[in-house]
């Protein structure tokens, strides 16, 4: 009946066969992929399995890792390292592999990879599939998956994200907490109140800010009668007084506590006239000239009947503090001749359009005249030449100028700026330029929040003044560099310092709010029970989770809930809810915090020593250059040259009018032969008519520049170029590999300190032993860049040397038409950035 054969065995294992006798292999330890957290900083969103676009010629050199976002900035964090140095060309120059040899200095409160909130211009998701995209910003919904994201940044940065692998409401969900965080609904909620708060507090004599206590940055702040005081011992103004009419601020919001005023009117007399000016700004004294001239700035007078008196009162006031009681010229600066705050934005739009969106060929004149015709350019001829204008009349007339805005809180700190570094060696240096900045700008009242439109809430309040002056500035160290301390990459790094908001300098509209936001705190308990009515609950649509319940404990409580979660029923319950918070994120509870906002100029906050020499010009020559001679060292200090200008014209047309060159006119050479062998009729042109600013102009342009003393501008657009390092920095086509300025850089920078090391060598001489350079007493050295320690090592540049340096566009730009969607697709049919206008009528 059973058939004796074995049945075959039909189970079949997949399994390996478990092996005893080998040695267990060491187990593979994979490290987690964590964003680095600053004090108070918090994970809003993350996820994985995100690739970041680099290279132009194919997704083989993308990275991948996680992408997070935080309550301060958008980090995406990789283990994977960029590729090196192809040893091949590649067939298309401009994509080649080698833009992937990176170098970048360290920043102690970004990480490689990371954008700040507030540098974020705007958040575009995209949707390959449905052919969909959508601009996010706060409590906005989505409803599509997307699989590509585009950030558009401030410093014209554009960053491109894929989520081909990653999860699709994962990926979604960081879209939407990027799109909200860089758009906060108020000041308490930016960044730094968290950081400051949770860093920087004290209540008796800890460290404020990283700083003792007792000491003082070396930068004044300006914001004490001390400071001003040492101005005006400085300047020499001694017909001017510090003010105190405006302590604690019951005079003026936008004025500091203390300013300086002619010593001839009295407090009474002040306080009366501030209801007649604009937001009560009374005349604020900024600068003296050596002849005893002043710098004047002050608000219009809204009250017609009284602008005759006022204006002679002031007029006589100013007068009476020059010696040789000289007229006084006011010069309105919103008559016309200069742009208006929407000028200058809608210039900086469209010249970031040619720099970053459009593409990059410089050799076209295509591109140059677009980016001429984005009057960026024109901007800073215009100042520059503003600025020549008030210092004639400083210089040459010995006339004090008071330059008088609508409300003097934007155009005139450009101008009164700019004719302080013109004329004042010590605003060239770094401490002196940094006290400008302090003195013009932040405790002068300009509007900073809104100016850099950190909450986006008015486009139309948003206007790049500070980086107009930045790039003035910048002119004049091109054309003067060794007049200047500092070096243009600290003026791009504190025009990126703006997008950091943990520093009072660029975070606030005026003293008062600067003030108020600096108060002492009470404790946690007392503050939710005080200000319970303003608390405020914010649910978003698949964005926070349990994890986020808090974000500003020492003020107006602003807490998160998962939908659809409701208000807490009452405030004991909040503030339980909040001290657990607190608790498991290791937030300190302090009885009585005193919010202490570092200033922008400590920084240290930033950089190492290390990277911070690179602020410093090899080439700046000082207020005395010391020199050995015969063993012993000598100061020769550098005389002001007498005010006798010549009649004749070397280097500069004679037909130099507004900045321009005269019509078949040309820029000769000095002891050129060309005046000699023009034709009689073109010696016979009638010359145009010359104004007395402009002849002051080619005068001193007719003589030798002294780094020590007045410096001007040559106006023709010859020599007034685009600032590459600050606006192509990020276009990879734009990047010359071992070449640019930063090679001269390199090799004065190894000469200057070669030169330093000898001179401290010769002053450390004593009985024939020679200090080690690198000794316990050696000094630090100025330069970033070092010279040989050893004749038989040499000093060769480096291989990371660009002409970004220290920048690198490698990470931070993909072109268009690439990977993913085109950004030709994405940008057609806007006019500049994606606008909400452009998207009114998409379906999503």
């Amino acid at each position: 009946m059973f058939s004796g054969k074995t049945p075959k065995a039909t189970f079949k294992s997949y399994l390996p066969p478990v092996q005893t006798d080998l040695k267990k292999s060491p187990q593979v330890t994979i490290k987690k992929l964590e964003a680095k957290l600053l004090p108070g900083e918090i994970v809003v969103n993350e996820v994985n399995f995100v690739r970041k676009c680099i290279g132009a010629g194919g997704s083989q050199d993308d990275l991948w890792g996680k992408l997070v976002c935080t309550n301060f900035k958008v980090s995406f964090v990789t283990h994977d390292s960029l590729p090196q140095q192809a040893s091949t060309p590649s067939p298309a120059p401009h994509i080649s592999i080698c833009l992937l040899e990176r170098f970048q200095c360290a920043h102690r409160l970004l990480g490689e990879y990371d954008v700040p909130l507030a540098c974020v211009d705007q958040v575009i998701t995209v949707n390959d599939a449905k052919g969909k995209r959508k601009i996010l910003g706060s409590n906005k919904k989505l409803k599509f998956n997307p699989t590509e994201l585009i950030l558009y940044c401030k410093d014209f940065r554009i960053i491109r994200f894929r989520f081909d692998e990653a999860g699709p409401e994962s990926a979604k969900k960081v879209c939407l907490a990027i799109g909200h965080y860089s758009h906060p609904a108020d000041t308490q909620l930016l960044f730094g109140f968290e950081y400051v708060g949770t860093r920087f507090y004290s209540s008796s004599g800890e460290r404020v800010n990283g700083i003792d206590p007792g000491g003082r940055l070396q930068t004044p702040l300006f914001d004490c009668s001390s400071d001003w005081d040492r101005e005006i011992k400085r300047t020499g103004a001694s017909e001017w007084r510090v003010c105190s009419i405006n302590k604690d601020y019951l005079v003026s919001p936008s004025l500091p506590e203390f300013f300086v005023v002619p010593s001839s009117l009295a407090d009474q007399d002040l306080k009366q006239y501030a209801c007649y000016f604009s937001a009560q700004r009374v005349p604020l004294w900024c600068w003296n000239h050596p002849s005893g001239s002043a710098l004047v700035r002050m608000s219009s007078i809204t009250e017609p009947l009284q602008q005759r008196k006022l204006d002679q009162r002031i007029c006589n006031a100013v007068m009476k503090s020059h010696p040789l009681r000289s007229d006084v010229h006011k010069v309105e600066l919103e008559n016309g001749l200069l742009p208006t705050i929407h000028d200058i934005q809608a210039a900086l739009v469209k010249l970031r359009q040619f720099c970053v969106i459009e593409p990059f060929e410089e050799s076209e004149d295509k591109w140059l005249s677009s980016v001429e015709s984005s009057r960026w350019m024109e901007y800073v001829r215009v100042f520059l030449k503003q600025a020549v204008e008030v210092v004639y009349v400083l210089e040459w007339k010995q006339a004090s100028v008071i330059l008088q805005e609508e409300e003097d809180r934007d155009l005139s700190c450009v101008v009164a700026s700019l004719v302080q570094v013109m004329c004042d060696p010590h605003c060239r240096s770094l401490v002196g330029f940094q006290g400008l900045v302090q003195k013009e700008w932040v405790m002068a009242g300009h509007r900073f929040l809104d100016r850099c439109n950190h909450l986006k809430r008015n486009d139309k309040e948003e206007s790049p003044l500070f980086l107009l002056f930045l790039n003035c500035v910048w002119q004049l160290l091109e054309q003067h560099p060794t007049a200047f301390e500092f070096t243009e990459v600290y003026l791009s790094v504190l025009s990126d310092s703006m997008w950091l908001p943990v520093f009072s300098t660029f975070l606030f509209n005026c003293p008062q709010q600067r003030a108020e936001h600096s108060r002492c705190r009470g404790p946690v308990d007392n503050e939710v029970e005080n200000h319970w009515s303003k608390l405020t609950v914010l649910n978003i649509d698949g964005v926070c989770d349990e994890r986020l319940l808090l974000l500003t404990l020492s003020r107006s409580a602003i807490f998160l809930f998962p939908p659809p979660c409701s208000v807490p029923v009452s405030s004991s319950v909040f503030v339980d809810r909040c001290k657990d918070f607190a608790l498991t994120k290791r937030i300190s509870l302090g009885q009585e915090q005193a919010l202490r906002f570092p200033p922008v100029w400590d920084w240290s906050q930033q950089f190492s020593l290390k990277d911070q020499a690179l602020f410093n010009n090899p080439l700046y020559v000082g207020k005395s250059a010391p020199c050995v001679h015969n063993g012993t060292v000598r100061t020769y200090s550098h005389r002001r040259s007498k005010r006798v200008f010549s009649s004749t014209l070397r280097g500069v047309p004679s037909a130099l009018r507004n900045g321009s060159l005269a019509e078949h006119d040309t820029l000769m050479r000095r002891s050129s032969l060309v005046s000699r062998l023009r034709t009689d009729s073109g010696l016979a042109r009638e010359p145009q008519q010359e104004t007395p600013a402009e002849r002051f102009l080619r005068d001193w342009l007719s003589r030798p520049a002294e780094p020590n003393s007045l410096l001007l501008p040559q106006l023709l657009p010859s020599h007034l170029p685009l600032w590459r390092l600050h606006f192509l920095r990020w276009v990879p086509e734009a990047r010359i590999p071992h070449g640019g300025p930063i090679t001269a850089f390199h090799e004065l920078s190894v000469l200057a300190d070669e030169i330093e090391t000898l001179q401290k060598r010769l002053r450390q001489y004593t009985g024939g032993s020679i200090p080690a350079p690198d000794g316990p007493g050696a000094e630090p050295s100025r330069m970033y860049f070092k010279a040989a320690s050893s004749p038989q090592e040499t000093a060769g540049a480096p291989d990371y040397l660009s002409s970004t340096f220290p920048f690198s566009p490698v990470g931070n730009l993909c072109r268009r038409s690439i990977l993913g969607t085109p950004l030709s697709k994405i940008l057609n049919g806007a006019k500049i950035w994606l606008s909400t206008e452009t998207l009114a009528n998409d379906s999503i």
